[in-house]
């Protein structure tokens, strides 16, 4: 028990809530540069010494500064399959790299003093970031065991890749926005989804019984990553054993329609539309979809449980710029690489966002004037900006206006964005105006 309380602390799985409130440690957490993976030296050995190891039944794979390696490593810890890339050409992303993106400024949210670019990226704990701008790598850098092969867990990125999928077979009319949910699955009568639409699924406004509070080790976000073998199962576990299995225990607590509340549960409900109406993989579906339209770099993989199950909430590892491909193809309306990949109505949707008043119930203080739309962040800011966002600093931020993507990989120790967003959000709006004179 006490391995898993300390990893609530610093938790890999993106199962978490991203803006929920994180208790922080006791004592200081070791900075960017002290608690780099190469400098401490995890996993270096054959085997490597104790002290040195990383595991997944002890949790150690959870905790603080092991997560600086274990990020870049989700699947030497945990099952996997692959997102193929397919047989084509390697799209071409051109190279304009500038030297004055480290010394931009910015005053990070609640303080008053300045800060640069560059310091953000080591008090964010980044281990990778690509900025585009008008298609062409302006900024590239890797920091620790990264490196522009690496692939990385995206967190609940993974949940607007799913969403997008969602919104283009609402589009083609394969999935019925409007349907109850258990036209499609009926296992999931007599839960919290049996009176559920898909719409309210993807805009996450489902009334369930479901808390990802880091401090409560009885929070339904425990049982739900032990069910999918996310995180160890204690001795004598008899609860589920997929993340299926999950679903179908979840109860309704309040009405849904009425208010934003993110749960990662949703989109693994969705995942499992997703699967059901089309008949293939979230893998399958994403390699066709996506990577091999897109021309990727490399193949990357999803988090699977027991039965082979992708983890729709968080179990994506892509590399860094092929998580920019997308985000750039996002940004040009869904066309990229010579081919229309999503629809220009999907992408527009996504940018109009959705119900701000219903969004604000959800108490983001930091996120005031946002939405949700087919699992994206909407800011609705004087830029058109909107964002996929995964706990610990995962992110791909669009920004219309700007004509900039930023891909980003991080491994702070805190989870929630909370905790990031007053040293990222106002970076990302300082770089969008520099980037514009």
């Amino acid at each position: 028990m006490n391995v898993l309380i300390r990893a609530l602390q610093a938790v890999v799985t993106a199962a978490v809530l991203q803006g929920a409130s994180t208790t922080a440690a006791e004592s200081p957490p070791l900075s960017a540069a002290d608690s780099d993976p190469v400098r401490l030296g995890w996993m270096v050995g054959s085997p490597p010494p104790p002290e040195k190891l990383i595991r997944f039944a002890d949790g150690s794979h959870l905790r603080f500064p092991q997560t600086r390696w274990s990020f870049a490593h989700i699947r030497h810890f945990v099952p996997t399959s692959g997102v193929w890339r397919g047989d084509g050409p390697v799209s071409v992303l051109p190279r304009a790299e500038r030297s004055d993106i480290g010394a931009v400024t910015f005053t990070p949210i609640g303080r008053s003093d300045k800060m640069t670019w560059a310091q953000s990226l080591e008090a964010n704990y980044t281990d990778a970031i690509v900025v585009l701008h008008k298609g062409r790598i302006v900024y590239e850098r890797y920091f620790g065991v990264t490196g522009p092969h690496s692939n990385h867990i995206a967190m609940s990125v993974t949940k607007s890749f799913v969403g997008t999928l969602g919104a283009m077979l609402v589009a083609e009319g394969s999935l019925d926005e409007r349907a109850p949910v258990t036209k499609y699955i009926p296992e999931l009568a007599g839960t919290a989804y049996g009176d559920a639409t898909v719409r309210e699924v993807m805009d996450m406004t489902i009334g369930v019984k479901y808390s990802e509070n880091y401090a409560d080790p009885k929070a339904e976000i425990w049982s739900h990553s032990r069910a999918g073998g996310i995180l160890p199962r204690p001795p004598g576990y008899d609860g589920p054993t997929s993340f299926y299995a999950f679903l179908e225990t979840l109860q309704k607590e309040g009405e849904h329609g009425q208010a934003f509340a993110y749960k990662t549960v949703n989109t693994d409900v969705l995942g499992w539309l997703i699967r059901r109406v089309t008949g293939k993989t979230l893998g399958q579906l994403m390699s066709e979809r996506f990577w091999q339209p897109l021309g990727v770099e490399r193949d990357a993989y999803f988090i699977v449980d027991s039965e082979g199950t992708e983890f729709a909430g968080g179990g994506f590892s892509p590399t860094l710029r092929d998580m920019a491909r997308f985000g750039e193809m996002m940004r040009l309306e869904g066309r990229f690489n010579g081919r229309q990949v999503v629809p220009k109505a999907v992408v527009d949707d996504i940018r109009r966002g959705a119900d701000k008043a219903e969004f604000a119930k959800a108490g983001y203080t930091l996120l005031q004037g946002w939405s949700y739309r087919n699992m994206w962040w909407v800011t609705h800011n004087e830029h058109g900006a909107y964002s996929a966002r995964g706990i610990h600093g995962q992110v791909i931020y669009i920004d219309p206006k700007a004509e900039m993507v930023i891909a980003r990989f991080a491994s702070h120790p805190l989870a929630a964005n909370a905790n990031l967003d007053p040293t990222s959000l106002p970076a990302y709006h300082a770089l969008a105006q520099h980037l514009l004179r």
